[in-house]
């Protein structure tokens, strides 16, 4: 009898834990209704996923307030009424990159490492003055960016394997009134970091969603390699 209860609790627990790593579909604010106290998006229609991994002792790609950050760069093509970001860090069990993906080389050389991650802050910001593609290049560093939003935890998304909801999402309503606000044509960047000071390590899964197909949107490691796309 002790072996069948102990059978049965490892199994509840196993199905907790793949629950609980479950990544839902990444639903727009736009729409948005509420129906017996709960919360229903729609889809975004858009979907752009990034697989990447961040090796301990990696090279930041800028130290800002004492915090290491990388960032992954995106051309936008059109103005878009909504953006959304979310990024889970380690990436789910069971999710694997499709072939419209964006993978990085990291990602592709540890993918046996199932079980490093760190927690989760993004941001998202616009350079300023960049309208067109093949400017990118050349300006792109020199560029002064704006950040539109941030997030640290949200309790939409799934727990870590520590079991602390300290994964990121955020949805930005562009709003056309407020030039800071807009999502317009233009070249952005995904800036993430880990909210306590010390190493980014592990695997990650970064999303850009939209409620309208934006096509020729385009994403990379560095600005320059958008323009190779």
């Amino acid at each position: 009898m002790k072996q069948l209860v102990l059978a049965i609790m490892l199994c509840v627990g196993t199905l907790s834990m793949v629950h609980a790593q479950k990544l839902d579909k990444f639903g727009a604010d736009l729409g948005k209704k509420s129906l017996m106290g709960k919360e229903i998006r729609i889809p975004y229609t858009d979907l752009t996923s990034y697989f990447g991994f961040i090796k301990p002792g990696s090279t930041p790609d800028e130290v800002k307030g004492g915090k290491k950050m990388y960032y992954i760069y995106v051309w936008i093509p059109i103005a878009a009424p909504e953006i959304g970001i979310r990024m889970i860090s380690p990436v789910p069990d069971g999710t694997k990159p499709s072939g419209t993906d964006y993978v990085s080389a990291d990602y592709t050389a540890n993918a046996s490492d199932t079980k490093s991650f760190f927690d989760t802050w993004v941001t998202f910001e616009r350079a300023e003055g960049i309208f067109k593609l093949e400017d990118v290049a050349a300006k792109a560093k020199s560029a002064t960016w704006t950040k539109i939003e941030s997030n640290d935890d949200s309790s939409e998304m799934p727990a870590q394997p520590s079991g602390s909801k300290y994964n990121s999402l955020m949805r930005i309503t562009s709003d056309t009134s407020n030039p800071a606000k807009s999502i317009v044509m233009g070249l952005y960047r995904i800036g993430f970091t880990t909210y306590k000071t010390g190493e980014v390590q592990g695997s990650f899964l970064a999303q850009m969603g939209a409620p309208i197909k934006l096509p020729g949107v385009l994403v990379a490691i560095k600005p320059e390699e958008l323009v190779k796309k």
